[in-house]
């Protein structure tokens, strides 16, 4: 397997991720895949600062992750956020999982972020290995949550 490439999301991604993103974390909570498509749309379009961005491999889209300024429903009120990590199950274990992490920090970082927040709970180890550090655990739907931090 090649090393993914991470650019910009473009227009012509934005209807693939939010396939994989209405599968991966809007199962079952009536969120659309019109509703997915004009979020991400609206966050291309944007100010610059909050952004997504996509992994390729040989030019397919396969995962991508974002940053972004408020989390859907959060119970906190920090800002800005690394939301959305998505990887296709495919295509785990070959980088591009890391790459958009730290593409996103370095992204961050140039615009003056001090301090990256995101939730997680089945990724703990992997953002552990990335420099995360976890804040606090919390309940969330019935469910563990967990509050993790990177100073860029």
């Amino acid at each position: 397997m090649m090393r993914p490439t991470i650019e910009a999301m473009a227009e012509g991604d934005v209807e693939v991720i939010a396939r994989l993103r209405l599968k991966a974390f809007f199962e079952g909570t009536g969120r659309t895949l019109d509703e997915d498509i004009a979020g991400l749309r609206g966050l291309i379009a944007g100010d610059g600062f909050e952004a997504a961005f996509v992994a390729r491999d040989q030019s397919q889209p396969i995962g991508s992750c974002l940053l972004v300024r408020t989390e859907i429903d959060s119970p906190h009120d920090l800002t800005p956020w690394l939301a959305g990590l998505i990887v296709e199950e495919a295509h785990r274990g070959g980088g591009a999982g890391t790459a958009l992490v730290r593409t996103v920090e370095a992204h961050a970082a140039a615009a003056g972020v001090g301090t990256l927040y995101l939730y997680t709970w089945q990724a703990r180890g992997f953002y552990e290995a990335l420099g995360w550090s976890t804040v606090e655990t919390f309940e969330q739907d019935g469910g563990p949550m967990l509050l993790m931090s990177r100073d860029l």
